[in-house]
């Protein structure tokens, strides 16, 4: 008898859920309700796309191993790669962290190149279709088992009921899986979530000549417990001779649509450093918003009667404030935690709901990391840190201070940052103790660039 999985939506979440499921069933579908583009452009049902997106290294690292040869692929199309921390100028509360040899790096490219390049490996495999245009309404089953969906053609009109062994909801952020598990006849999901308001602008710019490649990232970093408002920025070197440039505020801080005001908003961040690189460089198109940006969770994994052949993967089970760069790789380390728990038991009865349990411990680490920071920010809405999350917070300040100087505490840093080693590395004794011993030299005065990332900036008048 010939096995099904279907899997509603076509992005990141559903291209690497599809590479795993087609090692475990006969068939894949994956389902969207866009039409897919052919190439590497944004489409309507994911506005995200247009703004920065970063790939640490542990996602890139799994992502390479659920879809063999698809960061080089990424790479040969122009994102670039850049070591961190060495390929860092990073400004946080704690100062500018300083440039040195380390173990991690960070992708980057636009979002829309790097979709394409993943589900055009995943499709090469015939046992894969992809088939756009569908509006998915609803499961079908009952609370013991999902056996398909129920959808509608967006183009005819057509009513679909297509069965399958496995169903993956992959639809991010505006997931209705919660209500169709409800339609099912299983409870409502518990729910926890963290808003800061968190306004997104973001304008690519041509990269002035000589700056196409070997450019740092350069970001400066807001800070819950600033006088300061909540405002920060990033500048990412992508394909194609670009710069993106994203700028961020929280409620009532946010950035402006406006040409002159964007370059103006960045130069009166912490420091005006990714201002002073962009004053003069082209811009390309027109500056994209975006609001969201809540932290949002749904713990499905509570559930002790979850039904067969379902699973909830990716921004649809757990929504990261994206500022933190996390979202993409926490998809992969959950996609290759689906594959883990197949692997171990295959589609028998229970594998759902240990796909579930596996799913969401694939995402603790960063939901701390990103929930962890924003309810210090005083118009944070969900919920007030506790005392463990005080007391936590001190020490991160702390290792953040030191790892402006010390590679050892620098190098653990950057490997929870990554997502490639979990929180519990900063608290091995060695960091611990150089922590508690603190930074050997002055903090520096000003942003780490080279002579000849100087060589772009743009000065204030006097």
């Amino acid at each position: 008898m010939t096995t099904r999985a279907i899997v509603l939506g076509a992005g990141l979440a559903g291209a690497l859920t599809a590479s795993v499921l087609t090692n475990f069933v006969d068939e894949t579908m994956l389902l969207d309700r866009d039409r897919i583009p052919d190439g590497p452009e944004a489409r309507k049902g994911t506005p995200q796309t247009l703004h920065s997106h970063i790939l640490m290294s542990n996602g890139a690292r799994t992502i390479d191993s659920l879809v063999p040869g698809a960061i080089d692929r990424l790479l040969a199309y122009g994102a670039h790669r850049t070591e961190v921390p060495s390929g860092l100028v990073s400004c946080s509360r704690q100062g500018w962290t300083r440039r040195m040899p380390g173990n991690q790096f960070m992708i980057t490219c636009g979002r829309p190149l790097l979709d394409w390049v993943l589900r055009s490996l995943v499709l090469d495999d015939d046992r894969i279709t992809l088939r756009g245009g569908v509006d998915v309404q609803g499961l079908d089953g009952d609370a013991g088992r999902v056996t398909g969906v129920q959808a509608q053609d967006r183009s005819s009109g057509e009513a679909l009921r297509l069965e399958a062994d496995f169903v993956v909801d992959a639809t991010g952020r505006g997931s209705s899986a919660n209500s169709w598990l409800q339609a099912l006849g299983l409870p409502a999901v518990r729910e926890k979530k963290v808003d800061i308001g968190l306004s997104y602008a973001t304008r690519r710019f041509r990269a002035p000549t000589g700056a196409e490649s070997g450019f740092p990232i350069v970001n400066v970093l807001p800070d819950p417990e600033d006088e300061r408002p909540g405002q920060g920025g990033v500048l990412l070197p992508i394909e194609d001779g670009q710069w993106m440039v994203t700028l961020t505020g929280t409620r009532g801080y946010e950035p402006p649509r406006d040409p002159e005001g964007f370059v103006e908003f960045a130069r009166k961040l912490r420091h005006s450093v990714i201002g002073d690189f962009i004053a003069n460089a082209e811009p390309i198109g027109q500056i994209h918003t975006t609001r969201t940006t809540v932290n949002r969770r749904r713990y499905y994994e509570e559930l002790t009667d979850w039904p067969e052949g379902f699973l909830v993967l990716g921004d649809a089970a757990a929504a990261l404030n994206p500022v933190y760069g996390h979202g993409m790789s926490v998809t992969a380390m959950s996609a290759s935690a689906l594959r883990g728990t197949l692997r171990s038991d295959g589609l028998a009865p229970g594998t759902s709901r240990a796909a579930q349990i596996a799913v969401a411990g694939a995402v603790d680490n960063a939901w701390t990391l990103a929930t962890g920071q924003d309810v210090f920010y005083p118009n944070a809405a969900g919920r007030q840190p506790g005392l463990a999350e005080r007391m936590l917070r001190l020490y991160v300040n702390r290792v953040t201070k030191t790892a402006a100087d010390r590679p050892r505490v620098a190098a653990a840093v950057s490997d929870a940052f990554t997502l490639s080693a979990p929180l519990t590395r900063l608290m091995k004794p060695r960091i611990v103790f150089e922590t508690l011993l603190g930074p050997t030299r002055p903090p520096l005065t000003g942003p780490p660039l080279t002579s000849r990332d100087r060589e772009f900036l743009v000065r204030l008048p006097q």
